[in-house]
C-alpha cells in the first residue's frame, strides 16, 4: 500500500468514515471506525494531514488528533461541498473532504484552544437566554392581548406587561393569573442571568487589553469589543481588511461575469453573532449622530445618510467599522477620529 499523505475524516457520533490518499492523490484506504477506535487508528497512522469539516466537535477532535503528530486542517463545509461526487453519503463525503484538502487554494479553519472555546460560551449562553427572554415577552404580550390589554412590541415595554398582571383592577380572568405569574417569574429569572453575564463580559472587556483598544471606536462597547476580541480568528489569518469584513459577510455578493460586475445583497458568510453585533453597534452610531462629529453633514456618514437607506448605511458602517478593528488588532493603537488625525 502506498504512503498515506493526506486523510479525510468524516465526523459522526457514532460511526466515523476514513478516506486516506497518497501523494498522487490516489485512495489507498477506505475504512469505517467507531467513536473510541478513532485515535487508536490515526496514533498508528504515520504523521500526514488530517482533514475535517469545521463543525461542533471539529475542534476537539483536531486538538487530539493534533498531539498524535498530525497536521490537522478544517475546512467550511460551503467549500467541500463542490468536490462531493454524486449521490452523498460518509464516504462520499470524506473523500471529498480528502480532495478538498489537497487544493492549493483551500482556507482552513484554525483549530480553537479549549480556553478561546470556553471564553466564547458566555456570548453564546448570553443569546440563548435573550432568545429566551423575548419568547416569554411576546408570548406576555399575545396572552394579554386576548384579554383587550394591548402594549406596544419590544423587550422594552415588559414592565408595562408586568405592570398590567400585578395589578389588581386590571380585570384578568383568575384563571389566567398562575400561568402569567409564572411567565412573569421566568422573565425575571432571566433579566437577572442575561444581567449577571453582562457583568461578565463587561469584567473581561476591562482586562482584556485588546477589548480595551478597539473600545475606543465609535459603536463599540464592551460586548462587542470582548466578542472580537474572542471570536475572530488571528488578524494574520487575513491578508487585509476587506478579506475580515468578507469573512464577516459584510461585503456584497458577487455575480459578475462577461467582465461586467454585478453586485448584490450581502453575503452573511461568516461568524453572524459578531456581523449582527458590528450592526447593531453602527445602529447606534447612526441614532446618536447628532453627538457624534463622525456624522456631521459634509463627512462619508452624513453624506451616506442624506442619499441611501437607512439599513444599506447601517452596514455599509459596519463593514467600515470591521475593517479598522482588523487593523487595531494587527497594528495596535487606538481609534483616532480622522478629524483628530489631520
Amino acid at each position: 500500500m502506498s504512503e498515506i499523505i493526506t486523510v479525510g475524516l468524516d465526523l459522526a457520533k457514532s460511526v466515523f468514515q476514513v478516506h486516506g490518499a497518497d501523494g498522487a492523490g490516489r485512495a489507498v484506504l477506505r475504512k469505517k471506525l467507531r467513536r473510541a477506535q478513532v485515535l487508536e487508528f490515526l496514533g498508528q497512522l504515520p504523521p500526514c494531514v488530517v482533514a475535517m469539516e469545521a463543525c461542533g466537535g471539529a475542534h476537539f477532535w483536531g486538538r487530539e488528533i493534533g498531539k498524535l503528530g498530525h497536521d490537522v486542517r478544517l475546512i467550511p463545509p460551503a467549500y467541500v461541498k463542490p468536490f462531493v461526487k454524486r449521490q452523498k453519503n460518509d464516504a462520499a463525503d470524506a473523500e471529498a473532504i480528502c480532495e478538498a484538502a489537497q487544493r492549493p487554494t483551500m482556507r482552513f479553519v484554525p483549530v480553537k484552544s479549549e480556553e478561546t472555546q470556553g471564553a466564547a460560551m458566555v456570548f453564546r449562553g448570553r443569546e440563548l437566554l435573550i432568545r429566551q427572554r423575548t419568547q416569554v415577552v411576546n408570548a406576555l404580550r399575545g396572552h394579554l392581548t386576548e384579554f383587550g390589554q394591548i402594549v406596544p412590541q419590544g423587550v422594552a415595554n415588559a414592565k408595562r406587561l408586568v405592570a398590567i398582571v400585578e395589578d389588581p383592577d386590571s380585570s384578568l380572568p383568575t384563571d389566567a393569573m398562575a400561568t402569567l405569574k409564572v411567565l412573569i417569574a421566568t422573565l425575571c429569572h432571566l433579566d437577572a442571568e442575561i444581567g449577571k453575564l453582562d457583568a461578565e463580559i463587561t469584567h473581561r472587556a476591562k482586562e482584556n487589553d485588546v477589548a480595551r483598544r478597539l473600545m475606543t471606536v465609535p459603536g463599540i462597547g464592551p460586548l462587542i469589543a470582548t466578542a472580537i476580541a474572542t471570536l475572530a480568528p488571528p488578524p494574520e489569518t487575513f491578508r487585509k481588511a476587506r478579506d475580515f469584513a468578507a469573512w464577516l459577510g459584510l461585503v456584497p455578493r458577487q455575480h459578475s461575469t462577461g467582465g461586467k460586475q454585478r453586485l448584490g445583497a450581502t453575503t452573511k458568510m461568516g461568524e453572524r453573532s459578531l456581523r449582527r453585533l458590528l450592526i447593531i453597534g453602527a445602529n447606534s452610531v447612526i441614532i446618536k449622530r447628532h453627538t457624534h462629529a463622525a456624522a456631521q453633514p459634509g463627512t462619508w456618514l452624513g453624506g451616506m445618510l442624506s442619499r441611501k437607506p437607512p439599513m444599506l448605511v447601517r452596514v455599509a458602517l459596519a463593514n467600515k467599522m470591521a475593517r479598522i478593528v482588523w487593523a487595531l488588532m494587527a497594528r495596535g493603537g487606538v481609534y483616532q477620529s480622522p478629524a483628530a488625525a489631520a
